[in-house]
């Protein structure tokens, strides 16, 4: 009996000792999505995997766990094991959850590690080709001249386009009726149909629309032109100054990642970062590479976290302010 208990113990103190970089992974790693196969952030997430499987000598396998405009995919991995072998391929809507679902959602801050910002891609806005605007100051003053007469679609509560779109209200100072969508790609679809006349997509999704005269594009969301669509005007040299609203993509762990897995993971992605056919793979889907330290992830979510949480407690303050007025109608 002493012996057995002894082998057990000797596995415990394995176990339990420090990962070591040298000895990470020894398996397949594990990149979690919080958005369907076929979204921006499935193919840009398959893009970078297979290089980092290439660099970390394993596996990196891509798995969609969507729902809650990736809530559910972030408290998944926020409860996975310490060990580096669950992983999160982040973006714009993991931040937007920490005010949005208050209480409801893991605080990235405090239940994630950052271990590498990967890039951003920017959403694009298009109208309905027969809405009769030509561009973002005339969608503006229809949209005064019509307040909530026009509609717009998004692709689920919180998500980067959703929260693009409130943020282009609140600076243009207009009225718009949202229709929420489990993805961008059947706002699309609406829009073609003239169900809606306005959406915010990422630029993968509408671009193809674009060439072939379908949808009428007005202009990005970036602070700066887009290479994937170069003749198209920022939002802030078309009308609004200071919008700038990307989506942007990242990989995180659990909190209380060891540094030596961290280190690794961030010096592979980054090295994946500038591997020219990676770079040609995210530039065809309209991403700017980023990367960078883990500390300059951290301090990117925090000014995140706090830029959309003011966008979100406007839109609360908004409704708020409406609701007596409703009130007043059956």
């Amino acid at each position: 009996m002493i012996r057995p208990l002894a082998v057990l113990l000797a596995a415990f103190a394995i176990l339990a000792q420090p990962a070591r970089a040298d000895d990470y992974p020894t398996r397949p790693v594990r990149l979690i999505v919080g958005f369907a196969a076929g979204s921006s952030g499935d193919v840009i997430a398959r893009i970078v995997a297979h290089k980092l499987s290439e660099l970390l000598k394993q596996n990196v396998v891509v798995e969609d766990k969507p729902g809650a405009s990736s809530m559910v995919a972030t408290d998944y991995v926020a409860r996975s094991a310490k060990d580096g072998y669950t992983l999160m391929f982040a973006t714009i809507a993991t931040t937007i959850n920490i005010t949005l679902l208050a209480g409801n959602a893991p605080n990235v801050e405090k239940d994630m590690t950052p271990i590498a910002l990967v890039g951003s891609i920017p959403n694009i806005l298009v109208v309905d080709a027969k809405l009769g605007v030509s561009d973002v100051k005339g969608l503006i003053a229809l949209a005064k001249q019509k307040p909530d007469e026009l509609l717009y679609g998004a692709s689920g509560l919180g998500s980067g386009p959703h929260l693009a779109t409130e943020l282009f209200k609140q600076m243009a100072g207009v009225k718009m009726t949202g229709v929420l969508y489990p993805g961008s790609g059947q706002t699309a679809v609406d829009l073609i149909a003239g169900r809606i006349q306005v959406i915010f997509a990422p630029a993968p999704t509408v671009l193809g629309l674009i060439k072939d005269g379908r949808v009428k594009p007005l202009a990005t969301t970036e602070a700066k032109r887009s290479n994937i669509a170069p003749d198209l005007p920022t939002i802030a040299e078309a009308g609004l100054p200071g919008y700038a609203a990307g989506l942007w993509f990242g990989i995180l762990g659990p909190g209380g990642l060891p540094k030596p897995v961290i280190d690794k993971l961030s010096e592979a992605t980054n090295a994946a970062l500038k591997d020219p056919a990676v770079l040609q793979g995210l530039q065809s889907q309209g991403l700017n590479a980023t990367g960078g330290s883990p500390e300059d992830f951290a301090r990117f979510i925090k000014s995140e976290t706090e830029r959309w949480a003011r966008v979100i407690k406007s839109m609360d303050a908004a409704k708020k302010a409406e609701a007596p007025a409703a009130s007043g109608h059956e």
